[in-house]
């Protein structure tokens, strides 16, 4: 059992980690955000949330027809959405819907803070692991479009075969243990409780305190 949980798995995975220079570490939430707390103190980087919500296919919710990222970035999978005959009407009602949830959660977790511009930045991209890397997919893509110069995909574990499809999409691909057989992220953590709301905030919060004056641009506004 590699991981105590993620804050632990996060510690490690920052010794993985390839110096960046001046980068910025985005967590995918919720349980992607102690990991990359942990990994933004360890490597003295500001830290923010980058959002990712599924487009799910209309009564088979959980099957994926696309993604949509902060910043209004939104990923079709095309083939699905040919295969099933999905109309452009479906699709735009599932992506409102997913849009209003989708800012909700960055008013929810980020505040007053306003996001950080990303164009030319280094950003190393966190979560708590990888499975199908369908989530990790879609905000790779989004980051391109808005602009980033690199971009670090860096998880504690992952199923081999799903990090190595990632590493035509970004720049470096860190997955710290790619165990065999692989069957589950939980299964590689001791405790591996879900992530609430509050905890997000707390360390967002907390990152984000430290960093008034050396970071001015992204410190927190009127908390």
């Amino acid at each position: 059992m590699p991981f105590r949980d993620r804050r632990d798995a996060g510690r490690q995975l920052a010794k993985a980690i390839p110096p960046q220079g001046d980068a910025i570490v985005l967590g995918l939430p919720r349980g992607g955000i102690p990991v990359a707390y942990e990994v933004a103190r360890a490597l003295s980087l500001p830290l923010d949330v980058f959002l990712v919500r599924k487009l799910g296919v209309p009564g088979h919710e959980e099957l994926a027809m696309g993604a949509i990222a902060s910043g209004g970035v939104q990923v079709l999978n095309d083939d699905v959405i040919g295969h099933l005959g999905i109309g452009r009407d479906a699709v735009a009602r599932v992506r409102a819907a997913e849009e209003q949830e989708l800012r909700r959660r960055e008013r929810e977790y980020r505040g007053e803070r306003a996001a950080v511009p990303l164009a030319g930045r280094t950003v190393i991209l966190v979560d708590d692991g990888l499975a199908t890397g369908a989530s990790m997919r879609a905000a790779v893509r989004a980051l391109r479009r808005e602009g980033a110069a690199r971009i670090v995909v860096a998880v504690p574990v992952a199923a081999a075969d799903t990090c190595e499809s990632l590493r035509p999409e970004a720049e470096d691909v860190v997955c710290a243990v790619t165990p065999e057989p692989f069957t589950a992220v939980g299964a590689w953590y001791e405790d591996f409780r879900q992530t609430t709301d509050e905890e997000v905030r707390a360390l967002l919060d907390r990152a984000n305190a430290g960093r008034g004056i050396e970071h001015g641009d992204h410190a927190h506004h009127g908390r």
